[in-house]
């Protein structure tokens, strides 16, 4: 069977950034629903293409899927759900509490956190209140990619320890008392994600040691916060037909190699998978044909087309080397290669006898695992959100704790008790690590497109915050946005495939960047199969099915392009990573 079969009523399909589990998710239910099931595919990815896929445009409310009766999707959109929640807390005081208040209870609700919680409270409506979803058999979650579906699963846990904990009549969340109606709600979440019965957790992975490496991190998170009912489904898994063509060779001797790896815990859990698709996975019949790929005709020849193709990444490199100091970014849909990318430019600069820290700011962090081996000049970090919230925790408490009394000190103690608290500390160290590019090489691994924005568009509020908690801001959180929009300080590299999903979601990036003051610097397209050489009749169709995505990108919406072929040798090690600048 290549779908993951579902039992229960709820489930979530997770894994790491450009899995395929957005794909996964609507083929699945659209199998379901063909098969008689009434079915609602939910998105509470911030950066969602699920509209894309399923071909039809979505809101915050169910809409049908035409031509597909009983498939119904939905998209819950962080910022209109922020909108919704601060009118809700903050419109029956209008015209009853002195202007001053109002305006106040505002600003607590301008930042990151509102909007996760948010998020948050439209997510637990749909798994903790059945009510809500009474008219569906079956609820289909397309999380976001791994380290935000982490932090969304221990939400409900968070939040209402941090409710039962308050004892204040406002926190960063604004008044209490809107968190206390949701006490209930919150605690039917916790159960109903924890019960076997009710929810199934699908973790989706590539045929790759990165991918099922982030899926056994994932499953035992998940048996931490009580989750048992795990499926493990492997997506794109490609067999050549016939040995002898290099790049064929490898795709098939790398997935081999990976699965023959993987660890007993995900080899014993219930299993599924899907074949490599070469001509993607948008729109309603390529999601028939990954329900049944049996049905897809593959080709007995090799297809050619003729196209110029853009240059490696070298030549920026050296542009970007020439400058002697500054911050690179890598930006782009997970899954396209960011932390690779990243780990070869910082390799490719400290070569070159150039001081470099290569760190991430994404929940999900890889960066350590890209670079095995020490590189000189080369410094390897990532922002880890305990450390910082702890060491953020201990400054306030110690600059501001020993002025305050008794109920003072208990007010502050249970803002620095909610989970806000990490958004701040994180985005605090965010702007020191920029900071360090004023005297080397900053290359950042930044978080998938959605969390990223968010943390961008934190730097405008955050000031507000930290008035609050601490009374001064850090001269790095101060420089921070300018540095971003200095095109001499930050170069924002956008990192894409030949496809029609990760080519898209860049382009809303770049758009939000520009909004955002923020100039792309340039795009990567990486690895595609058309620049592979290879043969391989379905690896030759992929290719030319890469052709209108990177005319794409060159001709409308890059200023610079580096194309990255799909390498026979693995880009893991110095050396490998070296490939792909060269």
């Amino acid at each position: 069977m290549a779908l993951p079969e579902l039992k229960t009523r709820h489930a979530f399909f997770t894994g790491k950034g450009g899995v395929g589990k957005t794909s996964l998710s609507c083929a699945t239910g659209l199998a379901m629903a063909e098969a008689g099931a009434c079915v609602l595919i939910v998105s509470t990815d911030p950066a969602s293409n699920l509209d894309e896929v399923l071909g039809t445009t979505l809101s915050q409310t169910p809409t049908a899927i035409p031509g597909v009766p009983g498939l119904f999707a939905l998209n819950i959109d962080p910022e209109a759900a922020a909108r919704d929640y601060r009118e809700r807390m903050v419109g029956p005081y209008r015209g009853v509490l002195p202007t001053a208040a109002i305006q106040s209870m505002e600003e607590q609700f301008s930042g990151a956190c509102t909007v996760e919680i948010a998020a948050f409270d439209e997510f637990s409506k749909l798994l903790g209140d059945p009510a809500a979803t009474q008219e569906f058999d079956h609820v289909i979650f397309d999380t976001a990619p791994t380290g935000h579906t982490l932090r969304l699963l221990t939400l409900p846990t968070a939040w209402d320890e941090f409710i039962a904990s308050s004892t204040g009549g406002a926190s960063c969340l604004g008044p209490l008392a809107g968190l206390q109606k949701q006490k209930a709600l919150y605690a039917a979440t916790v159960e109903r994600l924890a019960d076997p019965d009710e929810t199934s957790v699908i973790l989706v992975s590539r045929p790759d040691a990165s991918a099922l490496r982030e899926a056994e991190r994932t499953r035992g998170e998940l048996a931490d916060l009580g989750v048992r009912n795990i499926q493990l489904t492997i997506n794109g898994l490609f067999a050549a037909a016939s040995p002898g063509d290099a790049i064929a060779d490898a795709m098939t001797r790398r997935a081999a190699d990976a699965l023959n790896r993987m660890p007993a815990t995900l080899t014993g859990l219930p299993g599924s998978t899907i074949p490599f698709l070469p001509r993607g996975t948008v729109g309603i019949e390529a999601l028939r044909v990954m329900a049944q790929p049996e049905t897809a005709i593959t080709p007995d020849i090799a297809e050619r087309t003729s196209i110029r193709l853009p240059p490696g990444l070298h030549q920026i490199v050296e542009e970007i080397a020439a400058s002697g100091r500054g911050v690179i970014m890598t930006m782009g849909k997970g899954g396209v290669g960011k932390t690779t990318l990243a780990a070869a430019i910082a390799i490719a600069l400290a070569k070159r006898g150039l001081p470099v820290l290569l760190s991430t700011t994404d929940p999900a962090a890889h960066v350590s695992a890209a670079v095995a081996e020490g590189v000189a000049g080369l410094r390897v970090t990532r922002i880890d959100p305990a450390l910082e919230v702890r060491q953020y925790t201990d400054e306030v408490l110690k600059k501001a704790g020993d002025t305050l009394d008794a109920a003072g000190r208990a007010m502050l103690e249970e803002d620095l008790r909610s989970p806000c608290t990490e958004e701040i500390a994180v985005f605090r160290a965010f702007a020191r690590t920029v900071d360090e590019g004023r005297d080397g090489f900053v290359v950042l691994d930044t978080a998938p497109t959605g969390h990223t924005i968010l943390l961008l568009d934190a730097a405008e509020a955050y000031h507000r915050e930290v008035m609050r908690t601490q009374g001064d801001m850090p001269e790095s959180v101060r420089q921070l946005l300018p540095r971003l929009r200095d095109p001499e300080y930050t170069r924002t590299l956008i990192v894409t495939l030949a496809e029609a999903t990760p080519v898209h979601e860049a382009e809303r990036l770049q758009d939000d960047l520009i909004r955002a003051g923020v100039k792309p610097y340039a795009w990567v397209i990486n690895q595609s199969l058309l620049a592979s050489g290879t043969h391989d009749p379905l690896l030759s169709e992929r290719g030319v099915y890469e052709v209108p995505y990177i005319r794409r990108v060159v001709d409308e919406l890059a200023e610079r392009c580096a194309l990255i072929p799909w390498l026979a040798e693995a880009p893991t090690g110095t050396q490998g990573l070296s490939n792909l600048i060269q």
